[in-house]
């Protein structure tokens, strides 16, 4: 029997540690997409953490996903082989997302996302939510890994202030806000959207600025970064074209963000081997028809992520988007710290 069984889209929004999820290695196993930036901080967390003995994985495929309704959503491949990155379900041997979620609950209807945490021993999701599993994840088996990567705290005391004043505004203007300007549905929506994704950005090139990086609030990461870096990671390649974010481009417009972007991935093991360029490009261009109907995959920017980070921050010019609307957006609506 599930312990939760919502019978809605609500979903699953357990906790580890807890009486009912208590942290042990291999009890849990955790389903992603590589191409999703929402999972992409999951599994983030896996490695930088040293989870990755601890929490077993299955990989969907990035495409196709299904009709215009999502159905019948991602897809696992019959081998190891069949997709370089894609795993087959590893737990079950589904070939769909979908019949995960129904094991849980077979009345559930919500969405059949990735990131999925699964309990083996109680036979049901644990949570769904990637906002809460940034949260409670990077603790969660603290009893169980080294002391070094136990000390890890991406959510520290005496930065958690500054955190959650800026979590809200980069989770709707620079997070979702790709996704509202992408999928915008008239030029008016569009118009509206795109906007504050550079006010957003704009704010970010000065704040990393100021103090001085090479992380967002200075020299301790925090999980700000891991939230920005999975959609940073996908901007100049796929946001910019395929969603129409083209108002600038982190290497050309942002030098902060751009250095900020090469540190995380050059320097950041468990950034760089979280990402997979093949699976976000072509997620994209082969699963969205509306947006690209030919599912034509373009082969740049080259190189995906760009070489030499400069350590001496002060040499850095702040860049930005200097957009009549984007400043008027960036001057009204994002709070100063």
């Amino acid at each position: 029997m599930s312990i939760h069984t919502p019978s809605t889209a609500d979903g699953w929004h357990g906790i580890i540690p807890s009486p009912h999820f208590p942290a042990e290695k291999g009890r849990y196993h955790l389903y992603i997409g590589l191409f999703c930036p929402f999972a992409h901080r999951v599994n983030f967390i896996r490695h930088l953490k040293g989870l990755t003995d601890i929490i077993d994985i299955s990989i969907v495929k990035p495409y196709p996903k299904g009709d215009e309704n999502g159905w019948p959503g991602w897809r696992f491949p019959a081998s190891d082989n069949e997709y370089p990155g894609a795993t087959t379900d590893r737990l079950f041997g589904e070939d769909y997302m979908h019949k995960i979620y129904f094991r849980a609950d077979p009345e559930y209807k919500g969405r059949y996302s990735v990131p999925l945490l699964w309990d083996k021993k109680s036979g049901t999701v644990v949570c769904n939510e990637s906002a809460e599993l940034l949260r409670w994840l990077p603790t969660a088996f603290n009893s169980l890994i080294p002391a070094n990567l136990a000390s890890i705290d991406l959510y520290p005391e005496h930065l958690r202030a500054q955190i959650d004043a800026i979590t809200p505004w980069m989770q709707s203007d620079v997070n979702a806000g790709v996704y509202k300007a992408g999928f915008a549905s008239t030029q008016e929506e569009y118009d509206k959207n795109v906007i504050p994704v550079f006010g957003a950005l704009n704010k970010l090139e000065r704040i990393i600025a100021r103090n001085g990086g090479p992380f967002i609030l200075g020299n301790v990461m925090t999980e700000l970064d891991i939230r920005l870096y999975a959609t940073l990671i996908r901007f100049d390649t796929v946001y910019v074209q395929h969603f129409k974010c083209n108002l600038g481009t982190v290497r050309h417009d942002y030098p902060v963000l751009n250095n900020w972007l090469k540190g995380m991935f050059w320097d950041v093991e468990a950034a760089r081997v979280s990402t997979n360029f093949k699976h976000i490009k072509e997620n994209y261009t082969k699963s969205h028809y509306g947006i690209n109907p030919k599912a034509i995959t373009p082969m740049g920017p080259f190189p995906d992520v760009e070489e030499g980070v400069e350590r001496d921050w002060s040499k850095l010019t702040i860049g930005g988007v200097k957009h009549p609307a984007v400043l008027e957006y960036e001057k009204k609506n994002i709070p100063s710290l």
